[in-house]
């Protein structure tokens, strides 16, 4: 109930003018991808009695077009937009700097990840020590860190929002189509020619487009119910040629063992994506903004948002716990083959133990995502782009490598040092210019 009566008090606190529907949609989008990623999961022990990794996607190939419903990151870079928008355009009015702006952006982005990188160390060393399989230890963390691979995009995203707001504000909605255009040659180059190296340009061109959507959003260019679901109906059909013509697979998130993978790197899909999404879900927009000015539905939003960073980067942590307890308990709850009906009516009891395995993380580590504000002139702006762009180029490589299981120590070194480094640079001038750590 402490949580309750705190998100009550900051909930009525809430200024009039604030749109609601953009923390509903922030905290929703975490939680669909939370639950998708659990729905996914699909470790058992074979015939042979081995605990065998598997993935959903893999095993019921009709499965890939659920993706369309939770692959909600798209939703989540446009909701991103639309905060970054609003927060640059208030620091310009206030006449605060580029530096001072970036520096509390960075710290409610980059403060979460010092605990998870530390208690995964933590794992992997103990893990190492014990003679444990290096492939076992590589997956594990592997596995747990796939949530932060869109901090390391969203961070370059953030750095950019002066340039990105500039040319909406003198383009419009040509920016987001020269950005969508630029996605499509990066894609035609990566299919026809072969460039695939060139694919990785998508990192800026797809999310930066998507991000640019919800610059529209702030300034009410989608109002008009019947133009949003013309263009989410638009959004589909672009999808469904993409994929059935196209060379584009049906599933918007990756898959083990698929050569192409939509989000790595991005593909103009994920754009089509987020136009059907984003269509439909703000066509309910006054409705839903009605409903949140409710006091409980408002409160619950704001006790959804207090902690879903928290949620959202450990998630898949709990996940490899309850792995875990199960494996130590000779398998149980993991003896059933993926895809059967018993798998399925098993789901609900496995998402209630993973949330269960994450109430803790959360209540453990949640205090990271709220650090406390500070005070004085800000560091130059060159030291937060230094340490925002160690920071995501740390975690690209814990996303796609894991903190362990090979290498020095058993650790993933590089990915590692980058991450906690570029942390260092932005925290430290927080902690030693102004005694806040």
């Amino acid at each position: 109930m402490a949580v309750w009566s705190r998100a009550a008090e900051l909930a009525d606190r809430t200024p009039p003018s604030r749109n609601r529907y953009v923390d509903f949609l922030r905290a929703i989008s975490m939680l669909v991808v939370t639950v998708g990623h659990w729905l996914a999961a699909a470790p058992y022990f074979d015939a042979t009695d081995t605990l065998t990794t598997s993935h959903i996607l893999t095993v019921v190939p009709w499965t890939a077009w659920l993706t369309w419903i939770v692959q909600v990151m798209p939703i989540f870079f446009m909701v991103g937009g639309y905060a970054n928008g609003i927060s640059w355009r208030a620091a310009r009015r206030d006449g605060r700097s580029y530096a001072a702006w970036l520096e509390g952006r960075l710290r409610r982005l980059v403060w979460p990840i010092l605990p998870l990188l530390v208690v995964w160390v933590t794992i992997v060393a103990v893990e190492y020590a014990r003679g444990v399989r290096p492939e076992l230890i590589s997956y594990g963390s592997q596995a747990a860190f796939i949530p932060v691979w869109f901090l390391a995009v969203y961070i370059g995203i953030v750095l950019l929002v002066p340039a990105t707001e500039a040319a909406w504000t003198r383009f419009g909605m040509r920016s987001f189509w020269a950005l969508t255009a630029a996605a499509v040659v990066v894609d035609v180059m990566y299919f026809a020619v072969g460039l695939r190296w060139l694919g990785f340009a998508n990192y800026l061109f797809v999310w930066g487009a998507i991000s640019v959507l919800g610059y529209a959003w702030l300034d009410e260019r989608f109002s008009e119910r019947r133009t949003l679901l013309v263009g989410a109906a638009l959004g589909f059909a672009a999808l469904l040629l993409l994929v059935h013509i196209g060379p584009y697979p049906v599933a918007m998130i990756g898959v083990p063992g698929d050569p192409i993978s939509t989000t790595t790197p991005p593909k103009v899909t994920l754009i089509a994506l987020a136009t059907m999404q984003g269509g439909l879900l703000l066509a309910a927009q006054a409705p839903a903004r009605r409903w949140l000015a409710g006091r409980v539905a408002w409160t619950a939003a704001v006790a959804m948002n207090g902690n879903i960073m928290t949620l959202f980067i450990w998630h898949l942590t709990a996940t490899t716990l309850v792995v875990l307890a199960a494996y130590l308990a000779g398998g149980f709850g993991l003896r059933l083959e993926p895809g059967s009906s018993e798998w399925w009516w098993s789901r609900f009891p496995w998402i209630a133990a993973n949330a269960i395995a994450l109430i803790p993380l959360v209540v453990a580590f949640g205090r990271f995502e709220r650090p406390r504000a500070t005070g004085g002139a800000p560091a130059p702006a060159w030291r937060y782009v230094l340490g925002a762009l160690m920071t995501g180029i740390g975690l690209a490589l814990l996303a796609a490598q894991g903190v362990g299981g090979y290498g020095s120590f058993g650790l993933n070194v590089w990915g590692l040092a980058l991450a906690l480094m570029g942390i260092g640079v932005v925290a430290s001038r927080i902690g030693a210019s102004r005694g806040v750590i």
